[in-house]
């Protein structure tokens, strides 16, 4: 059975099989959205999703994560949100182990989702263990020793509302069907990483405001919680303390600028004003390094002047180095989080652009005895760069890899079979010529391979599609300018 000619072969798919480059392709790697820095642009992202949360933050859509060999977005697709002080929205899970790379330690799955607590969350408990304890030794004098126990627990329970808040954005998550990946806790509080983005600004706003919701309802709840105890003990210290902390947590993440919850909800009222999800994301994400140049300048200054409460005269040297170093983080989390929204936003820009069928290289059916010298013969006649081995009904069985026939040597050619150049074909390998933008990443990820046949809905041959073809074409959208 041949394959026809077609108008939409890429430049790559006119050249000769033998021409082809001894580099073996490398495998899509797809990346999720995130606010951690250093996505790698130049690889390719699977699907993109909602934002994260920190210590009051919340989700994110990954992400970064890794594709076709386990395609993990950069301008990904997928979402996180994270929780913390800040709500700054990236596997396949292996039940039989406790952690993974990057994971952290396994802690349960509630609604199916895996929880990991990541070995920077423990730097963080043992720092509000000391700094909570010695609020208590001022208001708790005859606690002693004792109250670094009452610290700790005050460090998991309030981490325990961190995972209430990111257990929201999972719950929405889940009901509108987007899959998630998993929830992560970390040094500067939650990530629910979600793997699709909110197909409607509607969906993104309640997705996004629920997170925040559920903080103020802890907060609430840890409220009248007091008012059943004496203030000055320890529940009622503990209770005032996960009170102010819920509160501080739903604050800062209904800041309305990218990563936060609060920059997600400003992004879907304009999306919906506008119908343009780019514009409402543009405006986010500048909001948010506004918001970013707005704590590392405006913290200090708080402190210094003594409006949370403490006499200047009393703020010392050691305390302001602090409060620059935690302004400074906090800034740089923004920024780096609201530019992660933009470069994902412009990945699903340009992500309708990856077409199989115009990605595709022209190939020929050969007989799997066929000489190497006369595949690539007949190939050069027909203006094709591939081989598809097909057996005696024209059914197609395998690929000839193209690095393997740039391994075999010109005089040897002639006396090497196609058959043992190539690579069986399994039901994944199979794709339809009409497969676009993220379903087409989803197929790759889910299947991963250098080469897939490629297949018009009549089952007939339509050519080869090279993983490092996808990516080529992927770096060279995301390069286009922002429209």
């Amino acid at each position: 059975m041949k394959s026809p000619a077609r108008e939409g072969d890429s430049e790559a798919g006119r050249a000769a099989p033998g021409e082809a480059s001894a580099e073996p392709a490398p495998g899509i790697v797809v990346m999720r959205e995130t606010l951690r820095p250093g996505t790698d642009s130049t690889r390719i992202p699977s699907t993109p999703g909602p934002s994260p949360c920190m210590i009051g933050a919340s989700h994110r859509a990954t992400a970064p994560r890794r594709h076709p060999h386990d395609v993990d977005h950069t301008g990904s697709t997928r979402t996180e949100r994270r929780t913390a002080v800040a709500d700054t929205d990236e596997t396949g899970e292996r039940p039989a182990k406790r952690s993974e790379p990057g994971g952290g330690i396994l802690m349960g799955r509630p609604f199916g989702v895996p929880v990991y607590v990541s070995p920077s969350w423990f730097l963080v408990a043992a720092l509000i263990t000391w700094v909570f304890g010695d609020q208590l030794d001022r208001i708790l004098p005859d606690l002693g020793p004792a109250r670094y126990l009452v610290s700790l627990f005050f460090a998991v329970a309030f981490y325990a509302s961190v995972l209430v808040h990111e257990l929201a954005h999972t719950v929405a998550a889940l009901r509108f069907r987007l899959p998630v990946r998993r929830i992560q806790l970390q040094f500067f509080g939650g990530v629910s990483e979600i793997e699709k983005e909110s197909e409607t600004p509607g969906r993104e706003f309640v997705l996004a405001f629920v997170g925040p919701l559920l903080s103020l309802v802890l907060a609430g709840i840890f409220y009248l919680g007091m008012k059943a105890v004496e203030p000055a003990s320890v529940p009622g210290v503990l209770l005032a303390g996960l009170m102010v902390s819920n509160l501080l947590v739903a604050a800062f993440n209904l800041l309305p600028g990218l990563p936060l919850d609060g920059g997600r909800m400003l992004r879907a009222l304009i999306w919906g004003l506008t119908g343009k999800p780019m514009t409402g994301t543009v405006a986010a994400a500048w909001v948010g390094r506004a918001l970013a140049v707005t704590v590392l300048l405006g913290l200090p200054l708080i402190t210094q002047t003594g409006v949370l409460g403490n006499p200047p005269q009393d703020i010392g040297g050691m305390d302001t180095v602090m409060d620059a170093l935690l302004a400074a983080i906090l800034a740089a989390i923004i920024w780096t989080g609201a530019g992660n929204s933009l470069r994902m936003a412009r990945l699903r820009e340009h992500l309708p652009e990856l077409r199989a069928r115009t990605l595709t290289r022209r190939a020929i059916p050969v007989q799997s005895a066929t000489p190497l010298s006369e595949a690539l013969r007949r190939a050069n006649e027909a203006g094709a760069r591939a081989l598809v081995v097909v057996d005696g009904q024209g059914d197609p069985t395998a690929i000839v890899r193209e690095t393997a026939i740039a391994s075999v040597p010109e005089h040897r050619r002639p006396w090497v079979a196609v058959s043992t150049l190539a690579q069986d074909l399994t039901d994944g390998m199979k794709v339809s010529a009409e497969l676009t933008g993220e379903e087409l990443l989803d197929h790759l990820r889910t299947t991963p391979a250098t080469e897939y046949l490629v297949l018009e809905k009549s089952g007939q041959i339509y050519g080869v599609l090279s993983t490092l073809d996808v990516e080529k074409a992927f770096v060279k959208a995301m390069a286009r300018p922002q429209s």
